[in-house]
């Protein structure tokens, strides 16, 4: 059964990056964002390559590993990847898929495009990104 409108922007509102966005807001980032579903034991991200999306689970679980050590376990609600959408570097972690995964993507080209489209959208990202990523949070 696929999410409808409102169920995607709650998962979208619960991630950091988009934390000051209002609803209008928060409606045109889930406009771009599809619904995939992953089978289990897939890597859903590589450390060390480059990333080109984000996603935020709906369901299943995923274990988090770096340097080949397990360092953290997700499901529904969790997200990873948002660097991706900001940032040319490469994954800081790999993501495999413990269960089958249904998620919600957005590609990092979707995202540049809608960025280009809305200033607004712009700005409160990069400043939520940039007080998310300050000496005092760390």
């Amino acid at each position: 059964m696929r999410l409808r409108k409102n169920a995607k922007v709650e998962l979208i509102k619960g991630v950091p990056l988009f934390s000051e966005l209002g609803h209008k807001h928060l409606d045109e980032v889930a406009s771009i964002a599809d619904e995939i579903d992953l089978p289990a034991e897939r890597d859903l991200t590589v450390e060390g390559r480059p990333g080109r999306e984000f996603m935020v689970i709906i369901e299943g679980e995923a274990t988090v590993l770096r340097g080949g050590q397990e360092i953290n376990r997700l499901g529904a609600g969790d997200f990873f990847g948002e660097i991706a959408l900001l940032e040319d570097r490469p994954r800081t972690a790999t993501v495999t898929a413990e269960t089958p995964i249904r998620a919600l993507v957005i590609t990092d080209r979707s995202f540049r495009t809608l960025l280009e489209h809305s200033p607004e959208i712009k700005d409160k990202v990069e400043s939520a990104r940039a007080a998310r990523l300050s000496p005092d949070s760390l």
